[in-house]
């Protein structure tokens, strides 16, 4: 494994400073390239198509999911077009392997009555309150992802333009618009915040950081329970059902992408499955020819 650190540190670190990936993001490839480049009896810059699939054969035989070894093999991948580019191989052999197909899981989302029901709050006053508000809002009234909803500083939210600005996966910034309601609970939460300052978090949690991405989605669970008795609730549920909803009442993918921040419409297009469960559920319910009655056309 030592041998194969400079090209993985060179790797990893295009990928820090070209790319400009995330934190997270470089973890995982590390783990997963370390777990390959450890896997090897070769020189990486001799591997063929054989090892590669010898590799994921024996992820396969480490029970991992279809979902776990289509990011290994990214990863790989990946590693070797890095090495291609550097004129190291002549050819990325993790090309010519195919991942396992993941049976498509689609994400739960709430119903707009659930919804309502879980934003009901009554007239609160107790500061913690109004900040579980503040949070909900954020999720479900502008689809942000808990990374995003974390590192927002107070001067990100323009409320009198009605607009978060949002750093992003790939530090990537957008602007996404606050809803009404939205707007309302970002305003009362404000007025109680205890360090109102401009650079500071939004949600500041311990000392000088920002709420803990657990803490939140405890917060969520808690406020989940009470409204809804059920405390499986969490923060990309919100963002899912945000985006289910929107697309439901406007039918632009392009624009939900936007607003999700989502690099390729492919990742937008697992809501319109749910949309056209949503429809087919409702045409069950109420077409008249939904139903076998054993009458003949």
């Amino acid at each position: 494994m030592d041998t194969y650190k400079p090209l993985l540190d060179e790797f990893l670190n295009h990928l820090q400073h070209s790319k400009r990936y995330s934190t997270h993001t470089l973890k995982a490839y590390q783990r997963d390239l370390a777990r390959f480049l450890a896997h090897l009896t070769i020189p990486c810059t001799h591997v063929s198509v054989k090892e590669v699939q010898n590799f994921v054969s024996f992820l396969h035989r480490k029970q991992l999911t279809a979902k776990s070894i289509q990011r290994n093999l990214s990863a790989i991948r990946s590693f070797y077009d890095h090495l291609l580019k550097r004129q190291l191989i002549s050819v990325n052999p993790a090309r010519l392997v195919s991942a396992p197909k993941a049976a498509r899981k689609l994400p739960q989302v709430l119903d707009p009555d659930q919804t309502s029901q879980l934003l009901d709050f009554a007239d609160v006053k107790d500061a913690d309150t109004i900040c579980d508000r503040a949070i909900l809002e954020l999720f479900y009234g502008s689809g942000l992802r808990l990374s995003e909803v974390v590192g927002l500083r107070i001067n990100d939210v323009d409320l009198a333009q009605g607009f978060v600005n949002v750093f992003g996966k790939g530090n990537k910034r957008r602007l996404v618009p606050l809803g009404r309601h939205c707007v309302r609970a970002l305003q009362d939460w404000l007025s109680v915040h205890p360090n109102p300052m401009p650079k500071y978090w939004l949600l500041p949690g311990r000392g000088s950081k920002p709420l803990s991405p657990r803490t939140i989605q405890n917060r969520i669970k808690r406020v989940a329970q009470r409204q809804l008795g059920d405390n499986s609730l969490h923060p990309h549920m919100l963002r899912h059902s945000f985006a289910t909803h929107m697309l439901e009442s406007s039918g632009d993918l392009r624009a939900i992408q936007e607003l999700l921040g989502h690099a390729d419409i492919a990742t937008t297009q697992i809501y319109t499955h749910l949309d056209f469960q949503h429809l087919a559920k409702v045409y069950d319910n109420a077409h008249p020819r939904a139903h076998n009655s054993g009458e003949q056309d």
